[in-house]
């Protein structure tokens, strides 16, 4: 189940991350599904039928539902019981490092454009900073210039959204830098399964 991200020389960007930011209490969900073991039918009962995440669409909980088991069956087992048992803190440096190994668009931003502004003693993002990493993205995978306008701003949104939850920004809007120390268990888990650009991802303000 474990997966390691592809080589920089093979860097494919993707879209999904648009479907959803954290989604904090919709994947301490999932995970009990995982943890459970559920089969098809089981699924399909508690998200379609029983609709446990809430949502007013069975098609946002499809999207969403996919969205969350891409990201945690990127990591082992244990990860999931560190969610399934954990503090509100842990949780969400746990969700943010899945959502990093999901999306290279999100790890990719926060380590070069955030981790820039770090070095430089830059403690504010702009909008312009988006933009230009979009320009980057463009000329390692062409599929980002595939992305229409709303759907670029849409995944911006998404990521400064991940950002402020994750406590990385003051808010999506003002987009100020905060300082993130992260958190012992986490880190021990990053550490032990060698995710390397996850942990790098993370610690952009040490």
């Amino acid at each position: 189940m474990h997966s390691s991200y592809n080589s920089p020389s093979q860097k494919i960007y993707n879209g999904d991350i648009v479907a959803g930011s954290l989604l904090i209490p919709e994947s301490r969900k999932i995970v009990r599904l995982l943890l459970d073991n559920a089969d098809k039918k089981e699924w399909y009962q508690a998200i379609m039928v029983d609709n446990i995440l809430q949502k007013k669409s069975p098609a946002t909980a499809k999207r969403q539902t996919q969205l969350i088991r891409k990201r945690l069956e990127l990591m082992q087992p244990e990860f999931w019981k560190i969610i399934d048992i954990s503090s509100a803190d842990v949780v969400i440096q746990c969700l943010l490092a899945a959502s990093i190994k999901q999306s290279r668009l999100l790890g990719d931003y926060m380590d070069k454009v955030m981790g820039e502004h770090w070095r430089t003693f830059k403690r504010c993002l702009t909008h312009n900073d988006w933009n230009d990493f979009l320009e980057m993205c463009s000329q390692v995978d062409p599929v980002v210039d595939s992305w229409s306008t709303s759907t670029q701003e849409k995944l911006k949104q998404v990521i400064f959204r991940i950002l402020a939850e994750s406590k990385y920004l003051d808010s999506s809007r003002k987009l100020n830098m905060l300082p993130v120390a992260l958190i012992p268990e986490v880190k021990e888990y990053l550490v032990n399964n060698d995710e390397k650009y996850v942990l790098r991802c993370m610690e952009i303000t040490q």
